[in-house]
């Protein structure tokens, strides 16, 4: 019995001992389990704070050029565009970049911009689609500009003429037009006569008068005119006898009131830009509405583009698409605004190449002409 008693005594106390191996286990188990659990909470932490400074990293550029094209006075869009510069920053701030400065520049024409940009030592170019299309091995149109439409949007320039003067209408559009602009002299008064009167030109009558004209880029300037010249002439500009190119539409507007040209082309609106230097710095007595008639409209024009540079160091496509955005914000401020007026913009979308199709079409007929 004793035996018996001695043999159980052995046999709980082996119970005892086990139970408490098999307690031991789970909570050394369960602390290390906690332990890791721990390390990789610190390290998905850790990663997550590495994951979200690399995120708003700010990257720092020195230095960002934008030229402009001379379709203004070059001092009077030096002047209107200085705020961008600040605006540019602030905006590029919030998306990431910190642009040490803004360098502003106008080119002696619109070949030198993108010329400019095909060489990368222009950033970003605002220039006409003209421009853009004979640049684009070294440009890359990435907006293009939407402005108001104007009242008068008729393809005949008689329509022009009695519904003068030209105002804007609430409309956005992604076109505008270009006009053949007769002037005060003499001959000028006699073609505006001849098409206000119903009477189609010749073009002995128009190779008769002296043309202002534009680079040969410029889309208002010189592509649209060259093609409504051989559209109604089967001619061109190099097939009129009397032809000044000009550096800016003031210039051509300057020589259009001195009488020393008789026709100049341009934009639809910029008679409107030009209607107080019309009796004050160019001394007109009657206003240019009253002395300047329409003898020839073009068909719509993609609006002007804001372009960058392919073979900048700067540019990359996060840059590119921050510059995008940067300045469809601008666009959408009072001040912004009031610095994109100069060029008659009123906001920015989202461009591709294909847009500019139509005027690749355009160069390659005056390329033919030529």
């Amino acid at each position: 019995m004793k035996k018996l008693l001695y043999v159980l005594m052995i046999v709980m106390l082996f119970a005892v001992l086990a139970a408490c191996g098999d307690t031991e286990n789970p909570t050394e188990d369960s602390a290390t389990d906690g332990n890791e659990a721990a390390a990789n909470e610190t390290d998905e932490s850790n990663s997550s704070s590495e994951v979200a400074e690399e995120e708003t990293e700010t990257q720092s550029i020195d230095k960002l050029s934008i030229g402009f094209v001379p379709s203004r006075d070059p001092e009077e869009i030096i002047t209107a565009t200085e705020p961008l510069k600040d605006l540019l920053t602030e905006e590029l701030t919030t998306l990431g970049y910190d642009i040490g400065e803004v360098d502003i520049t106008v080119g002696t024409n619109y070949e030198a911009v993108g010329e400019a940009l095909s060489a990368g030592t222009t950033d970003i170019g605002l220039i006409p689609g003209g421009t853009y299309v004979l640049y684009d091995d070294g440009a890359e149109v990435i907006l293009t500009s939407t402005r108001a439409g104007l009242t008068n949007d008729s393809d005949n320039a008689k329509d022009w003429n009695d519904n003068k003067p030209t105002e804007d209408s609430d409309e956005q559009v992604t076109y505008y037009r270009a006009l053949m602009i007769a002037g005060p002299s003499a001959k000028g008064q006699e073609l505006a006569e001849k098409v206000n009167n119903g009477e189609e030109l010749t073009f002995d009558d128009v190779n008769s008068a002296s043309w202002a004209v534009m680079s040969s880029s410029s889309p208002a300037g010189y592509i649209y005119p060259a093609l409504w010249l051989g559209d109604n002439f089967d001619k061109t500009i190099t097939d009129l006898e009397n032809v000044v190119q000009t550096d800016s539409y003031g210039s051509a507007f300057a020589r259009l009131a001195a009488e020393q040209t008789d026709i100049m082309v341009t934009y639809a609106d910029a008679r409107r830009d030009n209607v107080d230097s019309w009796e004050g710095d160019f001394g007109r007595e009657a206003s240019i509405w009253d002395e300047t008639n329409v003898i020839g409209v073009t068909p719509g024009i993609y609006n002007d583009t804001i372009s960058v540079s392919k073979n900048s160091e700067t540019m990359d496509e996060d840059l590119k698409a921050a510059i995008q955005q940067a300045f469809i914000n601008i666009a959408q401020t009072d001040e912004g605004q009031e610095v994109i007026s100069i060029y008659n913009h009123e906001g920015y979308q989202e461009a591709t190449s294909s847009d500019y199709d139509d005027e690749r079409k355009a160069q390659e007929i005056v390329q033919s002409l030529n």
